[in-house]
């Protein structure tokens, strides 16, 4: 059977194409648009007309790719942009017009839930374990050990989010840094507390900027990984810190030459390296581990 999944996330709208034979699938094709659905007023809870367009042209080229490999099965989801903005219904309104897509946009409990299905397939949670997926509009906290998901909690602090409401310094003032720590620790209050009583041991990173602080930790020691081929990477932990200490420092010129970021993390990862390195902070946690496998994945999982 061949299993389309389209992610609509805040950034970036994901295409994962699989054939499923046996219990892992084989996939035949992906692809990653910036779509930048979140662009200008996420925090105004609205999509602009100019991301609204973009969206729907992206999605127009998904359903040609679609057809063009016989697909069977067709599943869509959107996630924070879309569930927060009041033009959120218009636009899964105009995309199964326009595109012939039927769009599920999924709670945040639901995101969450579908995340560690992602993770788990990859292999990555063998003991007590604190998941995060960081996205534009929202960030996923998951606490699972081997065997059963604990506790998972959706929060509105993605990067894109933050970015608008406190990204006004070119580097990163520390003022600007206090606003960003001081909202998520107001935030995260409730997670603190659950990690506290369940003590995870490790922090496992599901793609996303993950993804750039492996190539970023990988490319100091000339290794050369490829992300694409991954399931999971350990970090080396102090290697990790000087990598994103480096990137909250940075200028934008400086992380535009840093090879291995893409363009539309380019800003985006600094808050990425702050929320981590606070969490990893108050957690307590140490060790630090990439999963390639997120919330497609457990999308293309929960369909299997």
């Amino acid at each position: 059977m061949r299993i389309a999944v389209i992610d609509l996330g805040t950034n970036t709208f994901h295409l994962l194409i699989a054939e499923t034979a046996g219990n892992q699938p084989e996939i035949l094709y992906k692809t990653n648009i910036p779509v930048k659905l979140g662009e200008g007023r996420i925090n105004d809870n609205m999509i602009i007309p100019v991301a609204f367009k973009r969206g729907i042209d992206c999605l127009k080229n998904f359903s040609k790719t679609i057809v063009d490999y016989q697909v069977d099965l067709v599943r869509a989801t959107a996630t924070s942009a879309v569930r927060s903005a009041e033009n959120g219904k218009d636009f899964v309104n105009a995309v199964k017009e326009k595109a012939g897509i039927k769009i599920e946009i999924i709670s945040g409990d639901e995101e969450a839930e579908l995340i560690y299905q992602g993770v788990k397939l990859s292999g990555a949670i063998q003991e007590p374990s604190l998941i995060m997926d960081i996205g534009g509009g929202s960030v996923e906290f998951i606490l699972c050990d081997s065997e059963k998901l604990i506790w998972k909690k959706s929060y509105n602090i993605g990067a894109a989010r933050l970015m608008q409401k406190f990204f006004n310094s070119d580097p990163l003032s520390d003022a600007d840094k206090q606003h960003i720590l001081f909202h998520i620790q107001q935030q995260l209050t409730d997670l603190f507390a659950i990690c506290k009583q369940y003590k995870p041991q490790i922090l496992i990173g599901s793609a996303g900027a993950f993804e750039t602080f492996t190539e970023l930790v990988s490319g100091k020691h000339h290794q050369n990984i490829t992300v694409e081929q991954l399931k999971t990477y350990l970090f080396n932990y102090d290697d990790y810190i000087d990598v994103s200490l480096k990137l909250i420092n940075s200028t934008h010129q400086q992380r535009v030459e840093m090879p291995g970021i893409i363009p539309l993390r380019v800003d985006m990862i600094v808050i990425a390296a702050l929320i981590t390195n606070y969490v990893l902070g108050r957690a307590k946690i140490n060790r630090l581990m990439l999963s390639s496998y997120d919330l497609k994945m457990g999308i293309l999982a929960s369909v299997m």
